[in-house]
C-alpha cells in the first residue's frame, strides 16, 4: 500500500514572544529567508515610522515603503514601487491593512512575505487572503501564505486594547463557523476538511477556555497562536470556510448596511457567533461564549455597540446575501423578520441581558 502524505501550506517560521522584534534580522538570516538583509518593508506612517527608527540600525540593507491605506490601489502602488529593487522578501510591519497590502504586493512581484504583526485584531495576519477596499466596496484576493510570522508581545501590549479584544471575538467565532460547516456537510453534503476544522475549532476553544485577560502574556500567546492557526486552517481548506460562517455574514451585513456606524470586525463577529450558536439550539454554549465576550469587554447585544434590536434584526435578515452559496444556520432556518425578533428575545433572556 502506498504511503500517502499531505503537505500543509504553513509559515517556515512562527516567532511569538516578548522581544521577538529585536531579533527580526537574525531570525530571517537563520531561516535563510534573507541572509543579505535586502528586504522591502511596508509600514504605516504612524507607528510604522517609529518602528523604522528603532529597527533601521539592525536592517541596513532594507528599503522602507510607507503605505497610504488599505485599498487595492495602495497595494498596487506598493507593488509597483517595490519592483525597482532586488529583494529577498517583503516584510509587512503593522496592522491588518499594512499586512494585507504587503501580502498583495509580494504576490504581485513574486516574493515571499514575512508578516510582522503589531496588533492582534483579526486572523488575517497568516491567512492566504488579502482583504482590500476597492471601488465596489471590499474585496478578498487570494495570495500565498506568509513565509514567516513574527509577533512581539511587547509591541502587542503597546497597541490599544480594543485591537486585542477584536482578535478575541474573531478567534471565538471559529467555534460557530466550524459548526456551520458541519451543518452544511450534514444537510447538503458539502465536503469538510477535518484537519482544517480541527485547527480552527481548537484555536477558538483555547481562547474561550483561557482564564487570563489581555494583560497576561500567557493569554496573548494563546490568542496569537490561535489567530495564526486559524490562518493556516484556511490554507488547508482552500478558502475561509473554517473561520467564516453565520458570524461573519452578520458582520458583513453590519458593514454594508451601516458603514459609518459599524464596530470592529471582531466585535461584530463575536456577537454574531454567540447569537448564531443560540440559533443552533445550543443555549448553554451560547451563554458561555457571551460570558467570555463580556469578560473581555466585547459586545454581546446590539446596544453594546450602539445599535437597536430592530437594526440587529435587519442585519441578521440581510446577512445571507453577503455570502451567496455559503450555507449556515441562517440559510438553514430561513427565519422571517418576526422569527428573528423572537429568537433574539430568547437569546437576550438566555444570556442575561
Amino acid at each position: 500500500m502506498p504511503v500517502l502524505t499531505r503537505l500543509i501550506p504553513s509559515p517556515l517560521v512562527v516567532d511569538i514572544r516578548r522581544g521577538a522584534l529585536n531579533d527580526l534580522a537574525a531570525v530571517l538570516a537563520d531561516q535563510r529567508i534573507s541572509s543579505s538583509g535586502k528586504l522591502a518593508i511596508a509600514i504605516s506612517g504612524g507607528s510604522g515610522a517609529r518602528l523604522r527608527e528603532r529597527l533601521s540600525p539592525a536592517l541596513p540593507g532594507a528599503s522602507w515603503y510607507e503605505v497610504g491605506g488599505g485599498t487595492l490601489d495602495d497595494a498596487v502602488k506598493l507593488a509597483d514601487a517595490m519592483k525597482s529593487g532586488r529583494y529577498d522578501a517583503v516584510v509587512g510591519l503593522g496592522g491588518g491593512k499594512i499586512i494585507d497590502c504587503a501580502k498583495f504586493a509580494a504576490a504581485r512581484i513574486g516574493l515571499p512575505l514575512v508578516a510582522v504583526a503589531t496588533n492582534l485584531s483579526h486572523d488575517g495576519l497568516c491567512s492566504p487572503v488579502a482583504t482590500l477596499d476597492n471601488d465596489a466596496g471590499r474585496g478578498s484576493y487570494g495570495v500565498p501564505n506568509p513565509i514567516g510570522v513574527v509577533i512581539d508581545l511587547d509591541i502587542i501590549r503597546e497597541a490599544p486594547a480594543r485591537f486585542v479584544r477584536s482578535g478575541i471575538g474573531d478567534a471565538l467565532s471559529n467555534i460557530s463557523a466550524v459548526a456551520d460547516w458541519e451543518l452544511s456537510a450534514r444537510v447538503r453534503g458539502e465536503d469538510i476538511d477535518g484537519l482544517a476544522a480541527a485547527m480552527a475549532r481548537q484555536a477558538g476553544e483555547a481562547v474561550l477556555r483561557h482564564p487570563g485577560d489581555v494583560g497576561d502574556d500567557s493569554f496573548l500567546q494563546v490568542l496569537a497562536e490561535g489567530l495564526v492557526l486559524t490562518g493556516i486552517s484556511m490554507s488547508v481548506a482552500g478558502d475561509s470556510r473554517p473561520a467564516s460562517g453565520a458570524c461573519h455574514e452578520i458582520n458583513h451585513a453590519f458593514d454594508l448596511l451601516f458603514p459609518k456606524r459599524a464596530a470592529s470586525h471582531g466585535e461584530q463577529c463575536g456577537m454574531g457567533a454567540a447569537f448564531a450558536t443560540h440559533l443552533r439550539g445550543a443555549p448553554a454554549q451560547s451563554a458561555q461564549m457571551a460570558e467570555v465576550l463580556r469578560r473581555h469587554g466585547l459586545p454581546v447585544v446590539p446596544a453594546d455597540i450602539g445599535f437597536t434590536v430592530d437594526e440587529f434584526v435587519q442585519a441578521v435578515e440581510f446577512a445571507p446575501q453577503t455570502r451567496p452559496g455559503r450555507y449556515t444556520i441562517l440559510e438553514h432556518l430561513n427565519l422571517s423578520t418576526d422569527q428573528i425578533k423572537d429568537a433574539y428575545a430568547d437569546y437576550a433572556k438566555a444570556i442575561g441581558s
